[in-house]
């Protein structure tokens, strides 16, 4: 959805009267209206060829830690929703001082 935004925003440049009355400027917005034309193309091909996924791992060998961040978010959601769920059984108990000292912990 970015890069066909980009490409919208690049053809909207390009018929921009400014493009008539300024080469130079034309000039610039052709190239980017190419670049961003070929962006478009290329991300129509890496979702076509392997998805989402394709290009998260595409990403995980350029950036590495990238593995290693989303392993610990995983394991970091996992934790919360079993300490959420002691915290919810806690608070279905009578307030007792062992449970209200649990629930606080």
């Amino acid at each position: 959805a970015m890069s066909k935004s980009a490409v919208k925003i690049s053809s909207d440049l390009l018929s921009n009267p400014l493009c008539e009355q300024e080469p130079a400027f034309l000039e610039m917005v052709t190239a980017f209206d190419t670049a961003m034309k070929r962006m478009d193309s290329f991300n129509q091909e890496k979702v076509e060829d392997g998805g989402a996924g394709g290009v998260v791992e595409s990403f995980s060998s350029v950036f590495p830690s990238l593995n290693v961040a989303v392993k610990r978010r995983e394991q970091t959601l996992q934790d919360y929703k079993r300490l959420q769920s002691k915290v919810e059984k806690y608070e279905e108990k009578e307030r007792t001082g062992p449970v209200l000292a649990k629930l606080h912990q």
